[in-house]
This record gives C-alpha cells, structure tokens and sequence, in this order.
C-alpha cells in the first residue's frame, strides 16, 4: 500500500496498549474521543460521516453495521473488526457481499466473562444490590428484622443450569464446580463431548427451566433465540430460580422479566447485557431490588480488553494487506 490506509475507531482503545502502536505506524488513524464527545458511545450521525472513506473500522463498541453503515463507509472499505465476540450488530451477509472481511475476538474474553458470570451470580444470590443499599441509606445498623435479615441463596448443592455450553458456558461450569454444586444441567443445538468434564447433563431447554435453581444463559445470539426468557419460559421455572444473563440483552423479553420478579414468580435475575444499551435509567428493571443490572462488564478486565484490542489490530491490519485474518468470522472462515 503506497498511502497509509484510513482507521476509524469507534471509541478509546489503551493508549499503553500494542494495538494503537501498530496502528500508528501503519495508518492514518481518527478515534473517537469520549470524553470531548459527552457520551461513551460515539452517535449515529457522527459515526455515519466519521467512516466516509476509511478502509478499515475498528469498533472498541458494538456499533451497528448495516446497508447505511457501509454504503456510508464506500466501496474502498476492505475491513471491520469488533472487539466482541457477539456479532448482532453486524449484518455478516451483506459485508460478504461486499468483500468486507470482518474480524472478532474469540477466546481471549472467554475467562473475563467467565469470572464475570460467577460473579453477578453470587452477587445476585446473596443480594449485594440490597445490601449496598441498605449501607448506603443508613438501614444497617439501624434495623435488623431477625435473623435472617438480607440472607440469600446458596449455590453449593444446588442445581445449575447453562444455556450455552461453549467456551464461555464450560469455563462458567468449570468455576461453578469448585462450589459443589449438585447436579449440572446444560442446553443447546447438540450434545457438547466435553461436558463430560463438568459432569454435565444434556436436557431439553424446558426441563433445564424446571428442574433449575440457577439458571445462566451463556449462547450466541441467532434469530431463532431473540427472547427465549419469555413469559412463557418463566412460568416453566421454579418461583425459587434466579437467572443470570451473561449473552446479548436480546436473548430476553424485559417486560415479561419485570413482571415475573415482580410478583414473585421467579426469585430473582442477575443482567450483565440489556436491550437497549445503555438501559435508561427510569427503566423499571431498576426499581427493582431483586434486579441486579451492570452495564455490560463481562469482559471489563484490564487483561482481557487489551487483549481484545491487540487482536481487533491483527485482524484489521491483515485485512488491510490482504492476509487471512486471525480471527475471522465463522461465517467467512
């Protein structure tokens, strides 16, 4: 390439991190500066006008790729990588049409979220959320109704059911073991040989619903699961259950969510991932004390994040010259 090639990223990567010193030697880059922006998220608009000629985009957040997207970007545009694993916001079909290649960042996030899913789940089972609050309101101290003020759930002996056994799923099982756990229960397209490993049991979505005290959804997002917590799915679960969300905030239906926590027709929920994101913040999920909602951290660990940007940069770069991407999207393996 006899000029350097245009790089939009589309939200602060590290500035200490390999990813950025290879782009400087190598592009002529534009990133999105959040803090002169006002928001983490750059706007539609400004994202529309700020890829007009690039060939590569680099999305540090899962900005929507579509028709508009790319038709804005031009046909010089050879590249996207996203640091994510989930592919929703990327219409895969018509960047192949376009001889867009597009890149994502596989198994380097798998243990950060894995960490992260135990750690909503404990979270939500001893309800940090409510004890937070009572520290934070003065309730502490100043009352305590007996004793089994602000006691929550076990999981050692329990039953634990995985929506999604894939890398991050197992490793989720893996960790969960270490509790001593009774029975794990897992769902999905096929039968996964290594559950064996977890001593995981294959049962049918429905009969993982039932049979669950803990229920964590884990799976990639397809058109065939958009709200797969539905009302339906709730009332199939014990009124005891809580369920952890750790996939895409699409996987479940937030009004149907609400209502069943509720009324007490499931116990209590645990959200990594919302719809939309970032979830506003008169969202009746939110009123809720046994609603635990954090903004998207699964993979929020200092180690994981660089290495999802220094992948993000080989993938693009390689794109860029023509090279196989490292990690490429299943769909264009």
């Amino acid at each position: 390439m006899s000029a350097r090639p245009k790089l939009y990223i589309n939200q602060g990567i590290p500035e200490d991190g390999e990813a950025i010193k290879l782009y400087r030697k190598q592009c002529e880059i534009t990133m999105y500066d959040e803090k002169k922006g006002g928001v983490v998220s750059v706007p539609r608009e400004e994202f529309l006008r700020s890829v007009k000629g690039v060939d590569a985009i680099h999305l540090a957040y899962p900005a929507k790729i579509d028709n508009e997207a790319l038709d804005a970007a031009g046909p010089q545009l050879k590249v996207i990588g996203t640091m994510s694993v989930g592919l929703d916001h990327l219409d895969l079909a018509e960047c192949s049409r376009r001889n867009v290649k597009v890149g994502y960042t596989p198994d380097v996030l798998t243990d950060a979220v894995a960490e992260a899913a135990i750690a909503l789940t404990l979270a939500t089972a001893r309800r940090h959320k409510e004890g937070m609050a009572d520290v934070k309101n003065g309730v502490w101290g100043s009352t305590w109704s007996n004793s089994l003020y602000l006691c929550g759930k076990d999981i050692k002996g329990s039953t634990v059911g995985i929506v999604g056994l894939g890398r991050i799923g197992f490793e989720v099982a893996k960790r969960l073991k270490a509790f001593g756990i009774n029975r794990l229960l897992y769902c999905g397209r096929t039968h996964k040989d290594y559950a064996s490993e977890v001593d995981g049991e294959f049962v049918a979505f429905d009969d993982l619903l039932r049979q669950s005290d803990f229920v964590i959804a884990c799976c990639s997002i397809n058109p065939s699961n958009h709200k797969l917590f539905n009302a339906e799915a709730f009332k199939k679960m014990k009124s005891s259950a809580i369920l952890v969300n750790v996939s895409r905030g699409i996987l479940i239906d937030q009004d149907a969510l609400y209502d069943a926590l509720k009324t007490g027709e499931l116990h209590a929920a645990g959200i990594d991932v919302t719809t939309p994101e970032p979830l506003p913040v008169d969202h009746p999920l939110l009123t809720l004390p046994n609603c635990t909602v954090l903004p998207h951290l699964g993979s929020a660990s200092i180690n994981a994040r660089h290495a999802m940007a220094n992948l993000t940069a080989r993938n693009i770069l390689a794109g860029l010259k023509g090279d196989p991407l490292p990690a490429p999207v299943p769909s264009q393996k």
